[in-house]
């Protein structure tokens, strides 16, 4: 479901063909423009626009310059050249220049794939898919992050799709968030999928002494995946505070003895 999403929804869409993908976008921007945002394509090639212009409502688009396309490059650079803060200050010029011009915001689909094809552009990439997910929280800027299966790995996939708040993949166990406070744990986290929980929480950081998760979206957590979130937030000198509608998890932390895990509804 690529439409109705709200002004600041960030979605994670794998693919295994470009022009499903391409298809999604299209739909994914027209909706956008009709929410009265500029519309941005961003994807490797030589002729982006030959991408949009069979959609009728976007090809006038692209004529009056509500929307737009930027080669992947140009918007994104390299990991080696250039940092995910950056990154995400790029799009929160491009977000205020589209209020600025009358705008309701700014809505972007992106076939990011060649910008984690390695370990550390993978990495670093993560980290910034936290970055402008926490931005999205608190301004009108909304993006499609789309990546084809049949050039990545499915562990990388599945690790993108883990730090969207919506995705298309029944692959990611759960979903960590950002929120206007701290971040947000959704799906379920067991045994099998602590690992990558931890992985997850690598790009993402405490703020002012604090890991604060809102679990109440949260199916299932076991004591490996709450394990997971104390060591995380015990490595950087943070104290674990967990939202929690469930009696389950106070339960569960007093019998691990986490005597400085802080609960609250």
């Amino acid at each position: 479901m690529v439409v109705g999403l709200h002004p600041n929804d960030h979605l994670c869409w794998p693919f295994d063909d470009f022009a499903e993908f391409r298809a999604r976008a299209a739909e994914f921007l027209v909706d956008g423009l009709e929410q009265g945002q500029r519309a941005c394509y961003v994807a490797q090639g030589d002729d982006l626009e030959a991408d949009l212009v069979a959609q009728p409502v976007l090809a006038e688009a692209l004529r009056d310059g509500r929307a737009e396309v930027i080669s992947l490059e140009s918007r994104y650079g390299t990991s080696a050249t250039v940092t995910p803060e950056e990154q995400v200050d790029a799009y929160a010029t491009a977000t205020r220049a589209a209020i600025e011009d009358g705008f309701a915001g700014l809505r972007v689909a992106a076939d990011a794939t060649a910008l984690v094809r390695t370990p550390d552009s993978l990495d670093a990439f993560c980290r910034y898919e936290h970055l402008i997910d926490r931005y999205m929280t608190a301004e009108p800027f909304s993006a499609m992050c789309a990546y084809d299966r049949s050039e990545l790995p499915e562990p990388a996939v599945t690790r993108l799709s883990t730090l969207h708040p919506v995705n298309n993949t029944a692959s990611a166990p759960f979903r960590l968030h950002a929120t206007t406070d701290g971040i947000a744990l959704d799906g379920e986290v067991d045994w099998v999928s602590h690992d990558l929980l931890s992985l997850a929480l690598e790009s993402t950081e405490p703020d002012d002494g604090e890991l604060r998760v809102d679990t109440t979206g949260l199916r299932f957590i076991d004591h490996h995946g709450l394990l997971a979130l104390h060591g995380y937030a015990r490595a950087n000198e943070a104290t674990l505070v967990l939202r929690s509608e469930k009696s389950a998890l106070p339960r569960l932390i007093a019998i691990l003895g986490l005597d400085d895990v802080d609960c609250v509804r």
